[in-house]
């Protein structure tokens, strides 16, 4: 017996003298912070702290270290109680542990048994140390000292419980809750924390989900006893600890929101946990939605879609679908395509309308042409190819009239719709000469997050401000871009929108949620858009093809508007919390009537009048003259001429210029014209009355090209607008009658190379003059 005692200590004055050895080459190594060496997975939340995605580390591990305040207790005393019980009065090694286990491993020969501390585990897991040999296990005991002198015990069990594995490539902890329990460490309950203390002391044989999971549950019943045994106020509630928690399977880790949480890695600095703005359960519902939306319309080519929805309160991104399936090929599914550069086709147009607000060159009511016209070379359309005639901006707006848009861009200076477009952060734009006026019509390219930023800034008030993906991401004031009575206008005409699937206006509904939405359709049916704002929200869905190919079935009003609104529709449902965008009223917009015809502020002889907004020192003062009184010759039925006899009587008429009359004819509306003027009137009396002239070609400042191999067929196109009772204009050239046209027609002149002046007089001889400039090139 004698002998065996010395041949035991004979072996730990071994182990004792090894370790000293050891320790001496050690003790002034530099050791880096225990966390430094290791690399780290992302956690990634939703606001709710609910897990979206968990990526692997550097080395392909699932990884996140947390402090200890934030490791439930309950782990902490149950790891302690399973692993190492004098965890905090030992220096780093437990002498009766390690005797008992070299004695066992060594001496009798009997099972291989551990007596690692928690401090010794760690050295083997930080350094790499082999511990099965006695030199290794020498380096493991010395590692533990210097760690034990170089660190404090809470900092050595935060790292131990950090970087201990946890089964298969689970490393702490922290990412071990969150894979088997979906919660973070500091949530385990008592029954959770006693399942991962038994993990780390053999986790290939015990990691969930693998066949080993009954050897897992032994081990933990062990462990319970010994709980209840430290614990007797535990035995009462014996039965409810021995209840086995559910544990997840690591391959069915959460992996929500792809593209959302791909964009937020994209831009991360360093953390290893983010809290993200999107809302899962809004996730959620977009995904469900533009899936069976796709699935319901696939038979017509419609397989894909982008979706994204904001409150703009705040400006945080709360669902975003960058494509209809993540994973599939076929339609590149990987592509974000909140982020891609398409065209918008019209849903810019709100912005545009703003911009002339802002610069007075319309109200709501402006009256515009929606008719064939020319801006130099560009002839723009309608989607439907149709012209209407005259019709209010409000009305165009809604109806999307393309030329009217376009009029109003002509018009727009200091800053021009492009000016505009780059202020507000519209990227990658080419020249504005590249684009001239069709940027307005989606000549341009935007992404969604652009173009919702763009929407957010009318709800607030013409403020824009950033996306926000990060609860941490700043909250910006933002530049102001428009002003606040027109942003006002904007939503205020947008409102009026009716749905795809009613025929009246959406104010009139009683009780409807006010939807400010506008649709766009680009060219070659590439892009389908519908984007708008409702309650807090702006919400945005594109329908197209990631490879640019086209589709009849993409235009906005058919493909994008269902699915807007089925997703509009639900969240209403869902929430009931709603703010009203424009409930707030600027103080500097005024009521006024104008004149229902021309949308002009009334004159002495309009009748009919409907009000409309008006923003004082700003919109367009302009009163109308359309109605004019006409002293009628009742036994001619003409103008009656000056001094007036008996046998007069006065009656209104309406005097529109020649263009706008013609318009009323293409469209089929028919308007009551003055009476023809008596020839025997004076010619002087007849100019003094009405409007001149207005020449609109030749243009003003632009200098004509003749070619030389067509000089004898080069001609110049005369135009003028004018008045309602004009009839005939007679053209001169340098003094010199050249023709003449009916009114509101145009009058070819042939030309020659020269410096001239026009002069163009109607026949009741008011005239209008302009000097042209005619070279020749080759």
């Amino acid at each position: 017996m004698m002998a065996f005692w010395c041949k035991r200590c004979g072996v730990l004055a071994l182990i004792l003298g090894g370790v000293l050895t050891v320790w001496g080459g050690l003790h002034f190594m530099p050791v880096s912070p225990l966390s430094a060496t290791y690399s780290s997975s992302v956690a990634i939340y939703d606001a709710n702290h609910r897990l979206l995605r968990l990526t692997l580390s550097a080395d392909e591990k699932y990884r996140l270290w947390v402090p200890l305040d934030r490791i439930s207790p309950l782990l902490i005393e149950t790891t302690l109680l399973h692993e190492d019980q004098h965890f905090y009065w030992h220096f780093g090694v437990n002498p009766v542990a390690l005797v008992r286990a070299a004695s066992q491993t060594y001496v009798s020969g009997t099972r291989r048994i551990g007596g690692s501390t928690i401090t010794m585990q760690l050295a083997r897991l930080v350094y790499g140390i082999n511990s099965r040999s006695i030199p290794g296990k020498l380096t493991q005991i010395a590692r533990a000292l210097q760690l034990e002198l170089l660190h404090s015990k809470d900092e050595i069990l935060e790292a131990y419980l950090n970087v201990v594995p946890y089964g298969r490539n689970v490393e702490g902890v922290a990412a071990a809750s969150l894979i088997y329990f979906g919660k973070t460490a500091d949530q385990l309950t008592l029954s959770e924390a006693m399942m991962l203390a038994v993990i780390p002391q053999s986790p290939t044989h015990r990691a969930p989900g693998t066949d080993g999971e009954k050897l897992l549950v032994a081990s933990r019943a062990v462990l319970i006893e010994k709980w209840i045994t430290m614990h007797q106020e535990a035995k009462e509630g014996g039965s409810l600890i021995r209840l086995q928690p559910r544990m997840r399977n690591i391959a069915n880790l959460p992996f929500h929101a792809p593209h959302f949480v791909d964009a937020i890695l994209a831009t991360r600095l360093k953390d290893t946990e983010i809290v993200s703005t999107l809302d899962l359960n809004l996730q959620r519902l977009v995904e469900r939605h533009a899936r069976a939306y796709v699935a319901r319309q696939n038979r017509i080519g419609i397989n894909n879609v982008s979706v994204m929805l904001i409150d703009f309160t705040t400006m945080e991104v709360k669902a975003m679908l960058g494509s209809a399936d993540f994973f599939n090929d076929e339609i590149q599914g990987q592509v974000n395509g909140t982020l891609a550069k398409r065209s918008p086709g019209s849903t810019l147009k709100p912005a545009l309308y703003a911009l002339g607000l802002d610069q007075g060159v319309i109200h709501p009511m402006t009256v515009l042409k929606d008719s064939p016209v020319t801006f130099g070379t560009f002839s723009p359309e309608n989607f439907d190819g149709q012209f209407i005639g005259p019709i209010s901006a409000k009305d165009a707006l809604i109806r999307s009239r393309n030329v009217p848009a376009v009029s109003i861009a002509a018009k727009l200076t200091d800053p021009s719709f492009y000016q505009f477009l780059k202020t507000a952060g519209i990227s990658r734009l080419r020249s504005e000469e590249h684009y001239g006026l069709t940027l307005v019509l989606g000549g341009g390219e935007v992404t969604m997050e652009e173009v919702v930023s763009l929407y957010a800034a009318l709800a607030n008030q013409g403020v824009l401000k950033p996306l926000r993906y990060r609860t941490n991401d700043p909250v910006q004031r933002g530049v102001r871009i428009l002003s606040e009575e027109a942003s006002y206008l904007t939503l205020d005409m947008l409102k009026d929108n009716p749905r795809p699937d009613q025929t009246y206006s959406s104010d009139w509904v009683k009780g409807a949620l006010p939807v400010y939405w506008k649709t766009g359709t680009s060219f070659g049916f590439r892009d389908a858009w519908s984007v708008g704002i409702f309650g807090r929200y702006v919400l945005a869905v594109w329908i197209g093809n990631f490879n640019g190919e086209g589709n009849p079935a993409f235009v906005g009003i058919q493909a994008a508007a269902p699915l807007f609104f089925q997703i509009v529709d639900s969240i209403r449902v869902q929430q009931r919390d709603f703010v009203i965008p424009i409930s707030h009223m600027p103080a500097n917009i005024a009521q006024v009537e104008v004149c229902a015809v021309s949308g002009q502020l009334p004159g002495a002889f309009c009748r009919l009048r409907k009000p409309t907004w008006f923003i004082p020192g700003r919109s367009p003062i302009q009163i109308c003259n359309i109605h004019r009184e006409v002293v009628i010759d009742q036994r001619t039925g003409l103008e009656a001429c000056p001094p007036y006899q008996d046998g007069t009587r006065v009656e209104i008429f309406e005097f529109w210029p020649s263009d706008m009359l013609k318009i009323f004819q293409m469209a089929g509306i028919p308007r009551r014209l003055p009476p023809p003027s008596n020839p025997d009137c004076s010619l002087t009396a007849k100019s003094m009355r009405g409007n001149p002239p207005l020449i609109k070609s030749p243009t003003r400042g632009l200098t004509y090209v003749l070619r030389v191999a067509r000089m004898e067929r080069e001609t110049i196109p005369f135009h003028a607008v004018t008045d309602a009772d004009a009839r005939e204009v007679f053209w001169f050239v340098n003094e010199g009658f050249v023709g003449k046209a009916p009114s509101g027609d145009v009058f070819m002149w042939k030309a020659t190379p020269g410096s001239y002046v026009v002069r163009a007089v109607d026949d009741l001889g008011r005239t209008d003059s302009r000097n042209l400039q005619v070279t020749l090139g080759r």
